[in-house]
């Protein structure tokens, strides 16, 4: 399959992440809307740091059952799962770090709505990375119709996703209570950043397979996200309404897990 295609496998799949931004232009400043949409979006989130995390382990599963049968190889089965410690610790501490860092700087006791939006643009820019690895990965090994199964499943994850990175913004308000609308320009950035890796992704994933690049990357953004999640709870806990927090974060899982039953039904 010719390379361009492949790139333009992995840009739909990554694309998809754009559908959901429109939402960080609303206006309504209602603090219980507000603390909902936060916690649906931490609902999303969670359900895919458990997503990223069952795919980084995977391969060491595999080699776990291969050790079992007396035909694996202890010191890979060691190293990887050394890199899946390493990748999830970098992943949450060096966010966790940079917080302080942030807070140190600037005075205020939080991360602010927008460089909340950006830290999970990142940790969602890793996953996809990985996904996007898996496209290419199987376009190149002459698999066609897996790739274009991947590209459908991981297209409709990308569009939750999208609202994942601009829920924050919904509590980005001045100090008169009025709400800070981001601009176009800065929502396709943070669709850029969170979805463009999937196209990167696809590029390399044509080149080899590497079960290390894989699992590093994935942990890399389970540690993000679930860095992430902590901090979307805790400000939806803030607001004094871990009933509303409940039933977001509720929501928010059940539409991450029917998205991934209609992908699964489709054969990816």
């Amino acid at each position: 399959m010719p390379l361009p295609a492949v790139l333009l496998l992995g840009f739909i799949a990554g694309a998809t992440i754009v559908l959901g931004m429109p939402l960080g232009r609303m206006r309504s400043t209602a603090p219980s809307l507000r603390t909902m949409l936060n916690a649906i979006a931490a609902g999303i989130l969670l359900f895919i740091f458990w997503d990223v995390l069952a795919h980084a382990w995977e391969p060491i599963d595999t080699g776990l059952g291969d050790l079992h049968a007396g035909k694996g190889d202890m010191g890979a089965v060691l190293g990887l799962g050394l890199l899946f410690a390493a990748g999830l610790a970098v992943g949450l501490l060096g966010l966790t770090w940079y917080e302080r860092w942030m807070v140190r700087r600037s005075g205020d006791e939080h991360l602010s709505p927008r460089r909340l939006a950006l830290l999970i643009a990142v940790g969602i820019g890793l996953h996809n990375f990985a996904e996007g690895l898996a496209i290419g990965q199987s376009a190149a090994s002459g698999e066609l119709q897996l790739a274009i199964v991947l590209v459908i499943g991981f297209a409709l994850h990308n569009a939750t996703e999208g609202f994942g990175i601009v829920a924050p913004l919904a509590a980005d308000v001045d100090e008169h209570g009025h709400r800070r609308i981001p601009s176009w320009a800065q929502l396709l950035l943070l669709a850029l950043i969170g979805g463009g890796p999937t196209v990167l992704g696809t590029w390399v994933g044509t080149f080899f397979i590497s079960d290390v690049v894989s699992v590093l990357f994935l942990t890399l953004a389970a540690g993000s996200i679930l860095y992430v999640v902590l901090q979307m709870i805790g400000i939806g806990m803030r607001a004094r309404r871990g009933d509303l927090v409940a039933y977001g974060v509720l929501i928010g899982l059940i539409a991450g897990f029917v998205t991934d039953a209609i992908v699964t039904a489709g054969g990816a």
